[in-house]
């Protein structure tokens, strides 16, 4: 059986995301979505959250697990007995970062590929950082993320307003 782990914040969501995990889903066996605290990044949904998210999000697609952890990927992928990581990428930036991840996932375990997917033209300029600036200040996100993910965000906003 073939694995993949799609590692990322997800905080929150995208559509972008959706796009490239549902077609991950159609190569590999089974795909886990590896929600991490990304400690360069402020969160504004928690990690139960963001899992809960993902899960309720994810439902159509049956061969994919939902889970979370702390540390180093490559840690993770292999106590997962996982064969590929799955990064998704929107522009020739993100090629760049990512390559540079791949390249050092692999030097520290060289079993693992790293698999990229670029997303659907419709989302190339789709970001959680923008979303999430969006949505707080007023914005409309509809069609960029899913409608529970756009739900919670107007929460956190009416949540920030009140404080």
């Amino acid at each position: 059986m073939k694995v993949a782990v799609y590692p990322g914040s997800f905080d929150p969501v995208t559509n972008g995301h959706l796009d490239v995990l549902e077609r991950a889903s159609k190569i590999f066996d089974r795909v886990i979505v590896a929600v991490v605290h990304n400690v360069y990044k402020h969160s504004l949904f928690s990690i139960d959250e963001r899992v809960d998210m993902l899960r309720s999000v994810t439902q159509h697609i049956p061969n994919l697990e939902v889970d979370c952890f702390s540390g180093l990927l490559v840690d993770y992928v292999r106590n997962r007995e996982a064969a590929a990581i799955i990064r998704g990428l929107r522009t020739v930036s993100d090629f760049e970062y990512e390559l540079q991840l791949a390249m050092t996932n692999s030097h520290l375990h060289p079993e693992v590929d790293t698999i990229f997917i670029a997303c659907a033209s419709k989302y190339y300029f789709v970001s959680s950082t923008g979303v999430k600036e969006a949505a707080l200040l007023g914005g409309s996100v509809c069609g960029l993320v899913p409608p529970l993910v756009e739900d919670l965000l107007n929460k956190k906003r009416l949540e920030f307003i009140s404080e």
